[in-house]
């Protein structure tokens, strides 16, 4: 850390009045909420799969589905057969062959030959349900813990809760699929009635420009250093009276610390995103030499970069919103999921292997979600529909019990028989970090909103 005198002539000398406006708000910084017990993570890392990961054809291996193929899909009882998109299909297997894996003998799909070897150091979750076969109301449910958008987001309670690790980079930043931003779009990322500062940055890492507008462009010869720095300070000055003419305003203040965070940002950032400064070996560790691999190996390995650089909470996804290019396999499992899982299962290993032999893994939690299940019958011949009953997802790294199993599905993977919800999900994390969820909470209407609303149970089958 940089002595407060030596930060302070540090920023007023790198960048005058851009560098003016982040000490302001670096000084004028309340500290950080304390955890309530002692963590065993401080950061995460969480790898979001966009579109609904097939449990059945991935790590909810289904012996009934193989014996019952082609037959009508008839589980008993009085529960009513239903499909989103679709007419329920036949009983459809998986096309792909599972294997038992270490010493925990897990079942994974062929999908997955990078991630199967480390089932040792992951915790299963099975029978992953939501309240929504929908998309966008599934995927705010499992990153806000409502189905309804204006709700904060996990990263944006971590940000406001714990603050940040560092002063030189956001507490929470998104790494969006290039392909395009997931259903819901920015909403996923929201701070929601949260101060606005805790929202996500997002960050495209294959874009020319990662950060926009971080440094004024190539062709405007007419910005220099000193007109930027009068220029930023007038609006300093600006900004501050309309701030104390219109208190409660935390649109303002974001913007106030959004220009402190690019201060720091225009020094930290070019070093932080820059892959060409990893190794060769780190390279093919990730998938970077392959091009089915690249676009997530790079932002798996950025991931890691801004976590050992004090990121708390690292959002990666994969998939952007749409019919295609994506974890929704509605036409044909058997094409169609290959090509995506192929695209995480070498750069979601490496991201493990990399934390583990750096030491990170120890005080980062990794956590691999989806918004819901697939259905076990089929779509048409072999797609198969969205399915909240039965979905999947697990965690890996700080406080985890590496090789453990929570939850469980039925025969036939459509209904869970021992559910876990997204509220779980999220009392689990925030129970790692050192903060009980029920006390974690923000008054907005009158109301004690929390993260898990009020629900959700911390998993503790699965800590270690």
């Amino acid at each position: 850390m940089i002595p407060s005198l030596c930060r302070r002539d540090f920023l007023w000398s790198s960048g005058g009045g851009l560098g003016g406006i982040a000490l302001a708000w670096l000084l004028g910084q309340e500290a950080a909420a304390r955890p309530h017990f002692a963590p065993k993570a401080r950061r995460v890392v969480q790898l979001f799969m966009n579109g609904g990961v097939s449990q059945p054809d991935t790590f909810d291996y289904k012996p009934e589905l193989i014996k019952r193929h082609g037959q009508k899909f008839d589980p008993g009882g009085d529960a009513p057969v239903e499909a989103v998109t679709s007419t329920p299909g036949n009983v459809l297997k998986s096309p792909f062959a599972f294997a038992q894996h270490g010493q925990c003998g897990r079942w994974v799909s062929s999908v997955f030959p990078h991630l199967a070897p480390c089932v040792d150091d992951l915790a299963m979750l099975l029978g992953v349900v939501s309240k929504t076969n929908v998309h966008g109301p599934a995927s705010y449910l499992m990153n806000t813990g409502f189905a309804l958008p204006g709700f904060p987001c996990l990263g944006a309670w971590l940000s406001h809760g714990l603050g940040r690790l560092t002063d030189d980079l956001p507490a929470f930043v998104v790494l969006p699929d290039p392909r395009g931003l997931p259903y819901n779009g920015l909403g996923n990322f929201s701070a929601g009635f949260l101060p606005a500062a805790h929202q996500g940055v997002v960050v495209k890492a294959h874009s020319p420009e990662p950060v926009p507008f971080l440094k004024a462009p190539d062709a405007a010869k007419h910005i220099t250093r000193e007109s930027e720095a009068d220029g930023l300070q007038l609006l300093d000055e600006l900004n501050r009276d309309h701030a104390r003419r219109f208190e409660g305003d935390s649109r303002l203040e974001a913007r106030i610390a959004a220009y402190a965070m690019a201060a720091r940002l225009q020094l930290s950032a070019p070093e932080a995103l820059d892959v060409s400064r990893e190794t060769a070996e780190t390279h093919r560790l990730y998938g970077l030499d392959e091009a089915a691999t690249r676009d997530f190996g790079r932002n798996c390995l950025l991931a890691r970069r801004l976590l050992e650089r004090g990121v708390r909470f690292v959002q990666v996804w994969s998939g952007a919103g749409g019919p295609s290019n994506n974890w929704d396999n509605h036409a044909n499992i058997t094409t169609e999921l290959p090509k995506i899982a192929t695209s995480v299962d070498r750069p979601s290993a490496a991201l493990l292997r990399d934390l583990k032999r750096r030491g990170l893994l120890e005080d980062t939690l990794v956590v691999w979600s989806t918004e819901f299940g697939r259905q076990p019958f089929s779509q048409g011949v072999v797609g198969r529909d969205h399915n909240g009953g039965a979905g999947v997802g697990w965690l890996a790294g700080a406080g985890i019990k590496g090789g453990t199993l929570a939850g469980e599905s039925d025969a036939w993977s459509w209904r869970a028989v021992k559910p876990i919800t997204g509220h779980d999900i999220h009392a689990t994390i925030l129970h790692l970090l050192g903060i009980d969820h029920t006390k974690l909470t923000f008054r907005h209407n009158g109301t004690d909103r929390r993260l898990t609303d009020v629900h959700g149970e911390v998993i503790h089958a699965i800590l270690a």
